[in-house]
């Protein structure tokens, strides 16, 4: 069995790309559906997650296909389809404290719980609207769900039940959770973040701040110059990063909510954001491009390109080890597999 890459401490920026430069990546190609082994737009993967554990990956594909694969075994023989979706998946999350159940959203509200040791839907529930974000809340009780049409949907998928639907005058896109899970970090279309309490879902209000007459107590995070898609917490909860469709990665200080710095060699909308495991780098997956761009996430420096067939609009590095998942022309590839020994 291939071992996953390690190494016993966080890598410093000036080894990264030394580690990184040798090292190359694993295909895991479904050749059950899909034109080719799942090469094609019929077959393209929209969302990656792993487990807590880091012993599992879940993609999600437009053609409805779900699978959890076993990243030291990339034939497709080995990985587990779950089936029962009737749209395209639009997201797919391992909930954080649990490491065989895995959530997933499909395009129509679609909401399943599935138990991946037996490939059982063990929970379902339906949202109105189309479906497009999902979030574990840190304790892995309950998650969110987010609409097209700006709709929040709490979830117990312990009850298979919805506890309570919040509209957004505004439309949102993916959220992420503070790790003590009473703020929601909410993406909008208008550029801003909005920071919510959880579960009541109350606006978080300006503290300590003068308010120019006439503007909303509301306290939201500024950050780009078009719609904000996606929002990701560091591991340490230091930095909160926010991907738009400015092709811009902002870097959020979580201490006095100024922006640090900003990433801006991407090349197309971020529509995806991963921190390694010790929240030391940054990667921002893109609708365009050719390739993934590593920041460091204290100096914001440039350290690493890992070059790519075509747009990765989904990445995922490793919950416990330097290994990065990425959807590359539709397709599952892993950096950080020895890929020498099957």
């Amino acid at each position: 069995m291939a071992p996953l890459l390690r190494p016993r401490y966080s890598l410093p920026k000036e080894k990264f790309s030394a580690y990184f430069g040798p090292l190359k990546s694993q295909s895991y190609n479904d050749t059950t559906s899909g034109p080719r082994g799942g090469g094609g737009s019929h077959h393209s993967l929209s969302t990656i997650a792993w487990n807590p554990l880091g012993t599992l990956i879940a993609t999600g594909a437009v053609d409805k296909t779900l699978r959890v694969w076993n990243p030291e075994k990339p034939n497709v023989k080995f990985s587990t389809e779950l089936k029962g979706h009737a749209a395209p998946i639009e997201k797919v999350a391992f909930n954080p404290v649990k490491d065989a159940e895995l959530c997933s959203v499909s395009s129509d509200g679609a909401v399943k719980i599935w138990d991946v040791r037996t490939k059982a839907c063990v929970n379902e529930v339906k949202v109105s609207g189309h479906a497009t974000s999902l979030a574990w809340a840190p304790d892995g009780s309950s998650l969110l769900v987010g609409s097209k049409n700006g709709d929040l949907f709490h979830i117990l998928p312990s009850q298979s039940s919805i506890v309570s639907t919040h509209h957004q005058a505004v439309g949102t896109n993916q959220m992420a959770f503070c790790w003590s899970g009473d703020k929601v970090f909410l993406p909008t279309n208008e550029g801003r973040i909005r920071i919510l309490s959880y579960p009541d879902f109350e606006p978080v209000l300006h503290v300590n701040h003068a308010v120019p007459e006439g503007e909303s107590t509301e306290f939201t995070l500024k950050g780009h110059t078009a719609s904000c898609l996606t929002a990701e917490l560091s591991p340490t909860g230091k930095y909160l990063a926010t991907g738009g469709a400015d092709s811009i990665i902002a870097l959020f200080d979580t201490k006095d909510w100024i922006c640090q710095r900003t990433v801006t060699r991407m090349v197309g909308p971020v529509k995806s954001i991963s921190f390694t495991f010790d929240g030391s780098y940054v990667v921002g997956g893109c609708e365009e491009g050719g390739s993934l761009e590593v920041t460091h996430t204290e100096t914001g420096e440039h350290v690493h390109t890992f070059k790519t067939a075509g747009a990765c609009e989904a990445v995922a590095w490793a919950p416990t080890r330097y290994c990065l998942a990425y959807s590359d022309l539709g397709v599952l590839r892993i950096i950080g597999v020895d890929t020498d020994r099957k």
